[in-house]
């Protein structure tokens, strides 16, 4: 599957000027992202994985299976997450 290989379900703008796209990829997969306008985002993929960047040089990723890696947060690592994922 390339990444073209989407509809888009939604997207737009809310009041404070954030950012938010909904993309279907078929199959029941589905994805989407916000981006903040402090400079932040967040993605949801369609593999269950999901990113995080704070816009102030943290990040977090988590894969489908639970691991989470992190850095520039100060205590940067990778670890198994704790819950379930969707």
């Amino acid at each position: 599957m390339s990444d073209r290989d989407f509809t888009y379900k939604s997207s737009g703008t809310n009041r404070e000027g954030n950012h938010y796209c909904a993309r279907d990829y078929g199959n029941g997969s589905n994805a989407y992202h916000y981006s903040n306008t402090d400079g932040s985002y967040y993605y949801s993929n369609p593999n269950g994985s999901t990113y995080y960047n704070n816009g102030n040089g943290g990040s977090t990723y988590t894969s489908a299976g639970g691991y989470r890696t992190s850095s520039g947060y100060g205590n940067s690592g990778t670890s198994r997450g704790s819950g379930s994922q969707k």
